[in-house]
């Protein structure tokens, strides 16, 4: 029987599942059927679903926090449903500080090392002592290292070699004891007192002027991902666009504010159907309804092309896209 998914992801397009499977116990992944095509789901946070998905649904809904002092750190075991932000908040509550530049990232646990999220110049990949994950064909649970894991940015294992093969089932997080703040993002730069607890309150502070509550107005956070371009093509933008923000990514490369782009392109407030480029923050996406799965992807394209003729820059969602049976990715070389 078919399921509406469009309370399971956050952009709220209209669409339907064959099958919808909630697990809230790993021992119900040996039961479960994998046939194709299935996706796995947390709280649809960063997951579209275009149209109508020819398959099965497994949604990640297991619970429970495992704590272990160490001599030098903490070691937090979380199992994949639980919500990352209340992960974060639980995490200060007990005083053992790291994750608070991550604060309200939308989300399950789960899915935060897949991605590897990052924020306010933190990412997940640094706290990671090892992630577990059931594998589908062997039909037993492995534990990778951080190593293991492959981070990157935005970017881990999860997303190529273990794609649609495994299915995470518990983080485990090492918190120093010794607490070395990151303020190198801007509105940290200016706080007069430097907790952890103000990080996040500011953190918190100004992720809510920048984006909209999803249950309020539907949107998939930051839509699309940060590029990273060669030095030389940043000193060649840079003559004639002095205000480009960017930050350092390694001694060849830098990271470009991806909203910035669209912004100067004049994009803000730009519309297809119920689909709106944000007036507050111009890398989010929103849905005002009555939309469709092709006119997201109208949208994509069209902030593609104008960031490319402007800049020569390619931009890429972060967001995953999921058609009829798979993910697809809109890419600007794909458009005609």
């Amino acid at each position: 029987m078919a399921q509406s998914l469009q309370t399971f992801h956050t952009f709220s397009l209209p669409s339907q599942c064959l099958h919808l499977c909630e697990i809230t116990d790993t021992k119900q992944l040996q039961q479960q059927l994998f046939s194709v095509p299935f996706c796995i789901l947390g709280e649809g946070s960063n997951t579209v679903f275009l149209n109508d998905y020819q398959g099965t649904v497994i949604k990640m809904a297991t619970k429970g926090i495992s704590l272990t002092p160490r001599e030098n750190d903490y070691l937090l075991e979380v199992a994949a449903g639980e919500n990352w932000h209340k992960l974060v908040t639980y995490t200060l509550d007990h005083d053992m500080p790291g994750l608070e530049n991550l604060a309200l990232i939308p989300g399950t646990v789960g899915a935060a090392p897949v991605q590897n999220i990052g924020a306010y110049g933190v990412e997940l990949a640094k706290y990671i002592e090892y992630v577990e994950y059931f594998d589908i064909a062997q039909k037993q649970v492995i534990r990778l290292s951080k190593v293991e894991c492959q981070f990157g940015y935005r970017d881990s294992i999860f997303k190529h070699a273990l794609k649609n093969k495994v299915v995470i089932t518990q983080v485990g997080l090492c918190l120093p004891k010794q607490w070395q703040p990151e303020l190198s993002y801007g509105p940290l730069q200016k706080l007069s007192k430097v907790t952890a607890k103000a990080v996040y309150e500011q953190v918190i502070t100004t992720r809510n002027s920048k984006l909209p509550d999803p249950y309020v107005l539907a949107n998939a956070g930051s839509f699309f991902k940060n590029p990273i371009i060669p030095n030389s093509q940043l000193h060649a933008l840079l003559k004639s666009h002095s205000q480009l923000p960017h930050y350092f990514y390694d001694d060849a490369h830098h990271k470009i504010a991806a909203g910035w782009l669209i912004e100067q392109a004049g994009l803000k407030g730009h519309r297809i159907a119920g689909i709106e480029v944000y007036e507050q923050q111009a890398l989010v996406l929103v849905n005002h309804g009555n939309s469709q799965g092709g006119d997201l992807v109208a949208m994509i394209k069209h902030i593609q092309q104008q960031v490319w003729q402007r800049y020569q820059i390619h931009l890429h969602h972060e967001v995953r896209l999921m058609a009829d049976s798979d993910e697809c990715n809109i890419n600007l070389q794909e458009q005609p």
